[in-house]
């Protein structure tokens, strides 16, 4: 007897660690953004001293650690979901439904955030 709730359990976990990933990477990035923030306001309450452009700050590293863990995690969630897949028997996967797409996308979006990291490390 065959039991398709197995696989669409781990499609559902699949998804939400890419919904993880996408709301930690969203808030790196925020994160990453607010040094810039943060240098604009001083430039305007001091408009007689350039702003140093080249000064590293905190928030900008933690942004990036947060996106680079969002993508990663992203990452490992699809190779484990993949494996978990090759693991079940063959009647508990459904005939008609596109096993390689929630992979697929997981494993995009989380190239797109390894490319934000870098972007924002440059």
């Amino acid at each position: 007897m065959s039991d398709p709730r197995v696989f669409f359990a781990a499609e559902r976990t699949l998804l939400a660690w890419i919904r993880t990933g996408l709301t930690i990477m969203g808030f790196g990035f925020v994160v990453a953004r607010f040094g810039l923030f943060l240098g604009l306001l001083a430039a305007q309450r001091m408009p007689s001293t350039a702003p140093v452009a080249s000064a590293p700050h905190f928030s900008s590293g933690i942004g990036i650690a947060l996106v680079l863990l969002g993508a990663v995690s992203m990452i490992v969630a699809a190779i484990q979901h993949r494996r978990f897949v090759l693991s079940l028997p063959i009647d508990d996967l459904p005939p008609m439904h596109n096993r390689a797409f929630p992979v697929v996308l997981a494993l995009i979006l989380g190239s797109l955030g390894l490319m934000l990291a870098v972007y924002l490390a440059v």
